[in-house]
């Protein structure tokens, strides 16, 4: 089932064409991965699908992002497609306040304010993002005193805490050691089964473990787009192969 559907997808700030026609179809509980050199689009076109570039004064779209077949630009309310499309950004972003107020702030901010309903969140979020046995002796600890990749999957666990349909994730791990890499991987493979996974990442081992599908961007285009073990096996276009052997980018 396609989950979000780009058709015809042009994005400009100011004079520059950042997004080319971009049409995708994203399958629902898969995870894409999107790949291509810095500057191609990638990040451009993941904060598309949430309205993230609203924030951006010249910044000008056209074309279609469709949400289960709705479109995410005329009918629907920002703060409640923020909740349905979650973010996880580059570098951990923890709010400077304790872990379980880090995990309660999309829920209050969405109406809950029931303790035991808080609680069971929190919880329910922290085993989620396999952070819990980790941290539930001190919650009410600072997020900050944490670690880098456990801040990472702590902001993971703040994203599933408002029950999203859809995770967007850019390069999730490219601030973090390769042992939480591997654990952030593992977690993303886990998390397909209830969410639909969005991916920004250089890392072509990366895309290639942990992605069903993958679309290679360039200057601004989606170059070709399939299933992961296509594109890296067996591209269709020439730059793709170039860029997933290492010889640009």
């Amino acid at each position: 089932m396609i989950k979000v559907r780009t058709k015809d997808l042009n994005l400009h700030y100011g004079d520059h064409h950042a997004l080319k026609d971009i049409s995708m179809d994203i399958e629902e509980n898969k995870v894409t991965a999107l790949i291509g050199p810095s500057g191609c689009g990638k990040s451009t076109f993941l904060k598309s699908l949430n309205r993230m570039n609203d924030l951006i004064p010249i910044c000008r779209i056209e074309g279609l992002v469709t949400l289960d077949g709705v479109d995410i630009y005329k009918d629907v309310n920002v703060v409640e497609l923020r909740k349905k499309i979650g973010m996880v950004f580059q570098k951990p972003n923890p709010f400077p306040m304790s872990i379980y107020d880090n995990i309660t702030y999309g829920p209050k901010t969405h109406g809950i304010r029931k303790k035991s309903m808080l609680d069971e969140i929190v919880e329910r979020s922290l085993r989620d993002a396999v952070l819990w046995d980790e941290v539930k002796d001190r919650l009410r600890k600072s997020a900050l005193s944490l670690s880098g990749g456990q801040q990472q999957r702590l902001c993971i666990a703040r994203t599933l805490s408002v029950e999203p349909e859809v995770m967007l994730m850019d390069e999730p791990t490219s601030a973090l050691d390769p042992i939480s890499t591997l654990k952030i991987e593992d977690l993303i493979s886990e998390l397909k089964k209830n969410y639909t996974i969005i991916i920004v990442t250089h890392n072509m081992q990366q895309a290639g473990r942990i992605s069903d599908n993958t679309a290679f961007f360039l200057l601004g285009e989606v170059i070709e787009f399939g299933e992961t073990e296509n594109i890296f096996n067996v591209p269709t276009d020439k730059r793709t192969e170039d860029y997933i052997t290492g010889r640009f980018g």
